[in-house]
């Protein structure tokens, strides 16, 4: 059995201000490339995971689908009690903290290839509980589910009450609050520079712990641009008003702590694709990955772009997925 994810960008978190009841909030892109492709097979007993054999995946991306898979199989394991074996292999996999969500769905694939060798009905919402995704953004568990751009609800104070990352929060996955098309004719441009600024584990922990709240006014500010701004030129395909807006949300609230976090070399290559003419520049999460779309109007920004980056990064043209994770038996 087979499973292929998607990847995702996330464009920012909503609300890390809490005064008026909830906090979080995300908004995001369901992209096709890079993806996760896991195979599955049942076994007597015990965990096996093992790589394509045509793959070249580095030590890091095999580390950490190792502890990932693992890690999320026991938790599924355990909470099912199944009392068989899974053995595992990895056919496609992404750079784990490069923004583009490769935890949850390495998690959430795992899952799912267990609960459907047991004949249990799963979804992310319920895979994100078990593994223990989704505890700040839903982003990645919907792009899991649904794919296209999404918008999540964040969270009630009453469930949760403090300004902490999914990693580190034991929050459930929040509403789905929004899930529209994402034009098919708007390309998306990755770029992902080499860096040597990592955000995550104790050091994203500490990032929320010491910039949250973020002022009220800002996350109000935040919230107009994208409710009132970005979704409704999203629906009416207005790629450089929505562009327009990509651009100013990366200099308010949490996107703009992000950002200032981030090495030189990412801020410089986000005012190069400004110079150069994109319509939207942006940062996913916490990066380094940078993102932009272009349509056949602005389409040199691509050749451009990968001259500048040469050898210190990689550069990757895909597009939305506005469909979810595909299951083959």
């Amino acid at each position: 059995m087979y499973i292929k994810s998607p990847s995702r960008l996330h464009l920012g978190l909503i609300d890390m201000n809490g005064s008026y009841g909830r906090l979080d909030g995300g908004i995001g892109l369901t992209i096709q490339d890079p993806n996760f492709i896991l195979y599955s097979e049942s076994a007597e007993k015990g965990i096996t995971i093992d790589f394509n054999e045509n793959s070249d995946f580095n030590d890091t991306i095999k580390n950490e689908c190792i502890k990932k898979i693992t890690s999320a199989a026991e938790k599924v394991i355990d909470y099912y009690d199944v009392d068989e074996g899974f053995y595992f292999r990895v056919d496609s996999a992404y750079p784990p903290h490069s923004g583009l969500g490769s935890g949850t769905q390495i998690a959430l694939s795992t899952g799912k290839l267990i609960t459907e060798h047991i004949g249990q009905e799963s979804n992310g919402i319920t895979l994100g509980k078990i593994t223990g995704r989704g505890g700040t953004s839903g982003i990645g568990v919907f792009a899991f589910d649904h794919g296209g751009f999404i918008v999540d609800g964040g969270h009630s104070r009453k469930e949760k009450n403090s300004f902490l990352p999914s990693s580190a929060s034991k929050a459930s996955p929040p509403q789905l609050f929004g899930r529209y098309e994402f034009p098919d004719e708007w390309g998306v441009l990755l770029v992902i520079l080499k860096s040597d600024v990592s955000v995550n584990g104790q050091k994203e922990v500490n990032i929320f712990e010491k910039y949250c709240p973020i002022d009220r006014h800002e996350v109000e500010l935040y919230s107009h641009l994208i409710f009132m701004n970005m979704i409704p030129f999203l629906l009416e395909k207005d790629l450089p008003c929505f562009g327009n807006i990509i651009n100013k949300i990366q200099t308010i609230g949490f996107k703009n702590i992000e950002i200032k976090l981030q090495a030189d070399n990412i801020k410089q290559l986000m005012n190069k694709l400004t110079e150069i003419g994109a319509y939207a520049v942006g940062m996913s999460s916490f990066g380094p990955t940078v993102y932009s779309f272009y349509d056949k109007t602005n389409k040199h920004i691509v050749e451009e772009i990968k001259e500048y980056v040469g050898d210190d990064g990689i550069v990757l043209t895909t597009k939305a997925q506005n469909h979810g994770h595909i299951l083959t038996k």
